[in-house]
């Protein structure tokens, strides 16, 4: 049966890994991520798995989270055997990391650094909502280990903030940077959102100007997705607000690039931009890049070789597994050489490196033809044998991923 079935194959109660994930393991770059479910409310335009503490019923506990994430860094030493493999980057997502004890977060981390070893110049980020942290808890995640913040900003306007469900007030994530800053953090991120329904250009803009000013060294910019079974698509089916336009997200991204750019900011991939190259996100560029992760949480997705799984996603069937020693993954699959073809070609394309120009295939050379006389790749770089997006093709990026596979 094919691979791709949307369930996926069944992994075995030991998580063990298919011979040819193990192929190579330990030459590619390996990180791990760690999902935090919890949130304090859910935000109407997101669909993570993610749960309020009205949502989690019994079985699942925030106070015990720490020390389930951590038999699940075991359960990944215990799969991946005795391979040399010093962790370069690790990410904590949610939902909101940082809803947890800094105590609790610096637990998890150090079980990852006993458990496999931590890279010397590790890259270790965690996700923050800027009302969810003070000048202590910045001090202790800074005095465990971490090394990056990435706080959601989503928006400087009240009336969009409350149009996206947000908590914080506008001028917390400034606040919330300088503290960072204070604490010793050298490289933070602030997330923004565009695209909401009653903003206008002048709102993008003043959310631009504030982000900047607030002084982090990489800002990243995401386009408003509507997604099925969310609060603001119900609002949306209701005709309370307009579907957003992808004419308006195309003029506020081309704000965004000349914004940043002019303050200082390059981009390194379509929604990212960073002030320096230390300032870039490792662990993103370990995903786009092809590297290993494990993923450890509800829900969390892992890759190692070319072999994908996701767990189960309630945090009470997930710390179950984990209880009675079994893997909490829900399913898998083994991606097959043209589907690997194509997410590499899909993700490295959107990179300033580009895609090599050689791999791509002679099917598809009359739409690069294309793409290139369209002005979506740029010639310099094309001459020299990879294909990078210019900011028309930035805009464009989706659709000539799909005309070149």
């Amino acid at each position: 049966m094919p691979s791709a079935l949307l369930d996926g194959d069944p992994v075995p109660a030991s998580g063990a890994l298919p011979d040819s994930a193990r192929e190579g393991l330990g030459t590619r770059p390996f990180g791990f991520y760690v999902h935090v479910p919890f949130c304090v409310t859910r935000c109407g335009y997101c669909d993570f798995n993610t749960y309020t503490a009205a949502e989690l019923g019994p079985g699942a506990s925030r106070a015990d989270y720490a020390a389930t994430a951590v038999e699940e860094v075991r359960l990944a030493r215990r799969v991946l055997g005795d391979a040399d493999l010093p962790v370069r980057t690790v990410f904590f997502g949610g939902g909101t990391p940082t809803l947890l004890p800094a105590g609790d977060l610096t637990r998890v981390l150090r079980a990852i650094g006993d458990e496999f070893g931590l890279a010397p110049d590790a890259e270790v980020t965690t996700e923050a909502n800027p009302e969810s942290v003070g000048p202590a808890a910045l001090e202790a995640l800074r005095a465990g280990g971490f090394t990056r913040i990435s706080f959601g900003m989503q928006s400087a306007r009240e009336h969009v903030l409350a149009v996206l469900d947000r908590r914080h007030t506008p001028g917390r994530p400034a606040e919330a940077v300088r503290e960072a800053r204070a604490a010793g953090f050298a490289h933070v991120n602030l997330d923004l959102i565009y695209g909401t329904p009653g903003e206008s250009d002048d709102d993008w803009r003043a959310s631009l100007a504030a982000a900047i000013d607030a002084g982090p060294d990489h800002v990243s910019a995401y386009s408003l997705i509507v997604e099925d079974g969310t609060r603001l698509a119900a609002r949306i089916r209701r005709g309370e607000l307009p579907m957003p336009d992808d004419d308006v997200a195309a003029d506020r991204y081309l704000i965004a690039d000349a914004m940043l750019a002019a303050a200082g900011f390059s981009w390194y991939e379509v929604s990212n931009w960073a002030a320096s190259e230390p300032a870039r996100c490792r662990h993103n560029l370990l995903y786009w890049t092809g590297g290993d992760w494990w993923g450890v949480g509800p829900g969390a997705h892992g890759h190692v070789g070319g072999t994908r799984w996701w767990n189960v996603k309630h945090p009470a069937a997930y710390a179950a597994r984990l209880a009675e020693g079994r893997s909490p993954a829900h399913a898998r699959e083994v991606l097959a050489p043209e589907d690997r073809y194509v997410e590499r070609l899909m993700l490295e394309l959107r990179l300033d490196s580009g895609f090599p120009v050689a791999e791509i295939g002679p099917d598809a050379r009359t739409a690069l033809a294309r793409a290139l006389g369209d002005g979506l790749l740029d010639p310099g770089p094309f001459r020299a044998g990879r294909a990078v997006l210019t900011l028309k093709g930035r805009l464009l990026a989706d659709a000539l991923v799909r005309d070149l596979t």
